[in-house]
């Protein structure tokens, strides 16, 4: 069972809008993970989707909506 980072919804709203821009400028899903892991964060798949996570502490901070197919 995982705790979450932050309760608080601008904050995740921001955490959410970096990682999906890093996806969009990133060139490979390696490449956007290691983007990440410079801001100190990770992504964790799972059942339920994409999460993101705190390094190193591996605490969730939120779920990512799914990519969108052009």
């Amino acid at each position: 069972m995982s705790v979450m980072f932050n309760n608080d919804p601008f904050i995740t709203a921001q955490v959410v809008d970096l990682v999906l821009r890093e996806r969009e400028s990133s060139l490979s899903p390696r490449e956007w993970k290691h983007r990440l892991a410079g801001y100190g964060y990770a992504i964790k798949e799972t059942e339920h989707g994409e999460v993101v996570e705190t390094l190193p502490h591996r605490v969730e901070v939120a779920v990512l909506p799914a990519e969108q197919s052009a």
